[in-house]
């Protein structure tokens, strides 16, 4: 009897191991990978809002003088830098808008030809001034658009050896160009704008005879702006 008890003991010890080792081989439960957090996602840049900005860049053309002994054509080149305010409003991707710049300039040039032989004969813008639409198509953060209004200025026209006439003008302008979303409210841009001021005058006392003294130039110039 008492062998009995014994073996039997000894199968339970058996039975026992082995249920622990095949415990031990069961798998693991599966622990869920951590969640990866949701991608950042930005908006479209939005063009709305007033801005205020500075340009600079330089101008080309021609005036002519013209009387009644005939004519003469001066080409004109210089420099120019000056003041933008604007405000756009944006609709889906069409952004349109208002901006006006006053700028300082130096495009002057002068021609010995024509009615202007054995002088100098210069014409000159010291200021220049645009009021302007502008309406544009935004892909997010960079806006191509097209600009057109109207032109202000002076018109300085001084024969060589004699006094000078300014004229003050309003005329037309018209262009286009590209600006884009750099950092922050800060953006710049880059444009085109053929600008025609009209007629000016030089009068009988400096040039003998009533002249008309025309002002057409062809700008480019780059810009940075502040978007508020």
């Amino acid at each position: 009897m008492k062998r009995l008890v014994q073996a039997g003991l000894g199968v339970l010890a058996l039975v026992t191991m082995a249920g622990a080792a095949n415990a031990a081989d069961l798998p693991r439960r599966h622990q869920p990978m951590p969640a990866k957090a949701a991608p950042m996602y930005e908006p479209p840049y939005n063009w709305t809002g007033l801005y205020v900005g500075i340009n600079g860049g330089g101008g080309w053309g021609r005036s002519n003088w013209s009387n009644a002994l005939g004519n003469a054509d001066a080409d004109l080149s210089g420099g120019l830098v000056g003041g933008t305010i604007g405000y756009n409003y944006q609709m889906g991707q069409v952004v349109v808008g208002l901006e006006g710049d006053i700028d300082w300039s130096d495009i002057r040039g002068t021609t010995s030809s024509g009615l202007c032989a054995g002088i100098s004969c210069e014409t000159r813008n010291s200021w220049l001034s645009t009021a302007r639409g502008r309406i544009g198509y935004a892909f997010d953060r960079v806006m191509p658009y097209i600009t057109g209004g109207a032109a202000f200025g002076d018109i300085k026209a001084t024969p060589a050896g004699l006094g000078s006439t300014t004229t003050t003008r309003t005329g037309w302008t018209l262009g286009g160009g590209a600006e884009f979303a750099i950092s922050g409210p800060w953006t710049a841009k880059i444009e085109y704008l053929h600008v025609d001021l009209g007629d000016g005058s030089c009068d009988a006392t400096n040039c003998g005879i009533p002249t008309s003294v025309d002002f057409k130039s062809d700008i480019v110039r780059a810009g940075l702006n502040y978007r508020f």
